[in-house]
């Protein structure tokens, strides 16, 4: 076993389902170094997810409107160059491969330094791309990949090690059943937000399947952030019976655990459809512009639905053509898949 590094710096800064996806390599890092102690540098909307971990050492919050100024930068860039100096990194991993991700690591002084194959915004002249053998695959590999280029053995299954506190799961239960999720009643957690127009499955498609949910005694919760609690809410307008509305009610950490308790998960390419994943809740997964064998729910158990057009995985966050990518994709279709899954 190698002790060549003894402090080893990981920058992956957003979104949340990008920090997931990195997830893994923590604890592959402190299997393969075990005495190395392990920094991990995050945004605060990720934040959340890397508490408690007992493969990560040390969290660092980048504070990105910090360092939108001038003063900010010169201020703050020098706080941070010491406080990650005083760690003596000696192995810094670039997982985000962009400008603001290249010069946290240069601050960090690291003698080594290495990133992964998607390197952008000259990232790259700071850290040595790892382009191996999963360069075309999905993102966890890609990062997996950094780690293997390091002599880490990377074994199955993978672990997406989220720790839920006792104090965390017990708050979420308190907030669900207050919201009308009580006891042992089954539940499917459908995650209509996004950040993309295009990945948007439609507010009337989510009502439709909500109440076919209904109608086999399985109750739909929604989630999301406070920025879609009025999409729950024209959800929940045309609905018959109304769903369990969590949007904007819990913390990530609480939202984990909800999903965690859930049969299933139905959502596009979203922070939430790879929490569902990391917490090994089976994910039935809607994709347009973007490509399932990239960015899809990680791993053989869950279920992916593409649309039907010759655009599929444009990668565009508007469609160019006014249509609504994700529409053809019908509600009972949807229903099928979600029933195949848990039973």
């Amino acid at each position: 076993m190698s002790d060549k590094y003894q402090n080893i710096l990981i920058v992956k800064l957003s979104a949340i389902g990008d920090v997931i996806h990195a997830l893994p390599v923590a604890p592959i890092l402190k299997r393969h170094f075990p005495e190395a102690k392990i920094t991990w540098v995050v945004e605060k909307p990720a934040y959340d997810l890397l508490t408690n971990n007992p493969y990560i050492d040390d969290i660092i919050i980048f504070d990105k409107p910090m360092f939108k100024s001038f003063s900010g930068l010169l201020t703050h860039g020098r706080e941070l160059a010491k406080h990650l100096k005083d760690k003596k990194i000696d192995m810094a991993l670039d997982l985000q491969g962009l400008f603001k991700s290249a010069a946290i690591v240069f601050l960090s002084g690291a003698p080594m330094r290495l990133g992964y194959c998607n390197m952008r915004e000259f990232s790259h002249l700071v850290s040595q791309p790892v382009l191996g053998a999963n360069k075309d695959g999905h993102v966890v590999d890609r990062y997996l990949d950094v780690a293997r280029a390091l002599g880490c053995e990377i074994t199955q299954p993978i672990n997406f090690p989220i720790h839920i506190t006792a104090k965390e799961a017990e708050a979420a239960e308190g907030i669900a059943a207050q919201a009308g999720l009580g006891g042992n009643n089954r539940y499917v957690v459908l995650a209509p937000g996004t950040n993309w127009a295009t990945k948007c499955w439609p507010v009337k498609h989510f009502a439709k399947l909500a109440d076919k949910l209904y109608q086999v005694n399985i109750i739909p919760v929604l989630i999301g952030g406070k920025g879609d609690k009025r999409l729950a809410e024209d959800i929940t307008a045309l609905t018959t019976i109304p769903p369990v509305n969590l949007t904007g009610k819990t913390s990530l950490k609480q939202l984990a655990h909800v999903i965690k308790q859930a049969s299933c998960l139905v959502g596009g390419d979203t922070g939430p459809m790879h929490l569902a994943v990391a917490v090994n809740t089976t994910v039935v997964a809607l994709f347009g512009a973007t490509d399932p064998l990239r960015n899809g729910p990680y791993g053989a158990k869950h279920r992916v639905l593409r649309v039907d057009r010759p655009c599929q995985g444009c990668w565009k966050r508007s469609c160019p053509h006014n249509e609504v990518c994700l529409e053809i994709i019908e509600p009972e279709v949807v229903f099928q898949s979600v029933m195949a899954s848990i039973l």
